[in-house]
């Protein structure tokens, strides 16, 4: 007889323009993938994802694996630890959990739009390609100030 595999429980919000993703999957090797539109100020840090996972009982479970799969050409990205205060998720009224921050920066010198992708892997074996195509603007002009 076939196996039948339990559904997979992710939540998934845009807060202030980003990703948030806490996942309580039980689907093992499950793959999935994300396209994503960043817009990017020359020599600015902009947050493309916050990265973290909840348990049902609203405790923080195992981080994600974050791996840099396709590196942009125009800028870096990087990744930082965070704790992060989330409110009325799912049945959790209030939590507290570490998580991972990833940032885009576009170098200065460039002024041509950018591609990267972030492959996430969680503890349960989900795997989730995040493909961000950035567009780039120049910023506030830093000609003479008076």
């Amino acid at each position: 007889m076939g196996s039948i595999s339990k559904p997979s429980i992710t939540a998934c919000r845009v807060v202030l323009g980003v990703l948030l993703c806490a996942c309580a999957s039980n689907v093992y090797g499950q793959s999935e993938a994300i396209d994503r539109e960043i817009k990017a100020t020359l020599g600015r840090d902009v947050r493309v994802g916050i990265y973290t996972s909840m348990r049902s009982d609203c405790t923080a479970g195992p981080l994600p694996a974050i791996r840099l799969s396709v590196a942009p050409e125009h800028g870096n990205v990087t990744v930082r630890r965070a704790t992060l205060k989330a409110t009325n998720v799912k049945q959790c009224l209030a939590a507290e959990l570490p998580a991972l921050v990833a940032f885009y920066r576009a170098k200065p010198d460039s002024g041509t739009d950018d591609h990267f992708e972030l492959e996430v892997r969680f503890a349960t074996g989900r795997k989730q390609i995040q493909r961000f195509n950035v567009t780039i603007s120049p910023g506030a002009s830093s000609g003479q100030r008076i």
